[in-house]
This record gives C-alpha cells, sequence and structure tokens, in this order.
C-alpha cells in the first residue's frame, strides 16, 4: 500500500513538473503549444535585455527538451520561439535592427540570408508593435519557417534548414544575443 501511494505521489509530481507553466517577468509561458498542428513542449524561457533594459520575455519550444545549443539549431525538428514584448522601447524599427544584429551575430556577419532577414524583418515592421504582443516564429521541417504575431499567421515562409539554423542562432549560437537569455531557453 505505502509503496504504490509513493508511486502514485512520484508520477504525479513528474506529470505536474512536466506541464508547470513558466511565469517570466509578468509573462506566463504556456507549458504546450501547437504551431502547424505540431504539439511542442516548453523547453525554456528568459528575459532579452538590452542596455540593462527587459524588453521582451521569450520561450523556446521543442518536441523533446534539449540543453544542447548546437543539437537544437542542428536540428531538422519543429521547434518554436515565441517572443512576448514587455517594453514600450521595443517598436517595430527597433525589433527590426535587433533581429539583423541578431542574424549578423549568429552567422559571423554573412550576407547568405539577406533577403531572408529582410523578409524576416517586414513581420515585425508591418504593424506597430506594442506592450503584449506576440510574434512566434516557428520551423515546420520540409518547409520552412513561418512566424505570427498575436496569433495571426503572417503568410512569411523561408525554404530551408540553413536559414533555421541562423535564425535560432540568434538565440542560441555561440555568440547569442543574450547569454542569460540563451541559459533560460536551454532550461539551464
Amino acid at each position: 500500500m505505502k509503496k504504490s501511494i509513493l508511486s502514485v505521489t512520484l508520477i504525479t509530481l513528474l506529470f505536474n513538473s512536466l506541464n508547470a507553466q513558466l511565469k517570466i517577468n509578468g509573462v506566463t509561458l504556456s507549458p504546450k503549444i501547437a504551431p502547424a498542428k505540431t504539439e511542442l513542449i516548453l523547453n525554456g524561457g528568459g528575459v532579452r535585455t538590452k542596455f540593462f533594459m527587459k524588453v521582451y520575455v521569450a520561450g523556446l519550444y521543442m518536441q523533446k527538451k534539449s540543453s544542447d545549443p548546437k543539437e537544437i539549431i542542428e536540428a531538422d525538428k519543429p521547434m518554436s520561439v515565441r517572443i512576448h514584448i514587455i517594453s514600450n522601447l521595443m517598436t517595430s524599427a527597433n525589433m527590426a535592427t535587433a533581429i539583423r544584429e541578431g542574424f549578423e551575430k549568429s552567422t559571423g556577419s554573412k550576407t547568405e540570408f539577406k533577403k531572408e532577414i529582410d523578409l524576416t524583418c517586414t513581420v515585425f515592421q508591418s504593424d506597430v508593435i506594442k506592450v503584449g504582443d506576440m510574434f512566434e516564429i516557428y520551423y515546420v521541417p520540409g518547409k520552412g519557417v513561418r512566424a505570427s504575431k498575436n496569433g495571426k499567421d503572417q503568410g512569411v515562409l523561408m525554404p530551408g534548414l540553413p536559414f533555421k539554423k541562423a535564425l535560432f542562432g540568434i538565440w542560441l549560437s555561440k555568440n547569442p544575443v543574450d547569454e542569460n537569455l540563451k541559459k533560460g531557453m536551454l532550461g539551464l
């Protein structure tokens, strides 16, 4: 009897920890999401800080948790980054600039993705960004990268695994935009 109660308790604790929400800087990151009808689980999340200002909260979602950034970047598997804007300092122009800087850091200033970077920036520049906006960037193997704003598909598709690697490298490369955010997204 004691063994079965202990087993049930351990299973319940494990289930709850796997399905726990993560609250960061007032933003609750869902334990599961399903972009492109593929269920993904929260790997981790953190705050993007720029010049000591907290500008957004981001969560990394994958099919299976991992703390290996190289493995995540290289993986040809569904994954998503959700970005929640938490500062009015994050304007459309500032976000586009930040994305360009992130690609520069991720790729080591390579310009092979100039057209794709310009297209990615239009997602952030097509409408005014406000506190509370949520952007989702997700990768679908064999199709490419898509983006949405506040749940509305932006219709942007950039094919290819190489671009996905550069994009997710913004947060997870050896030279990420924010080292503490990288650690948080890796669940460390």
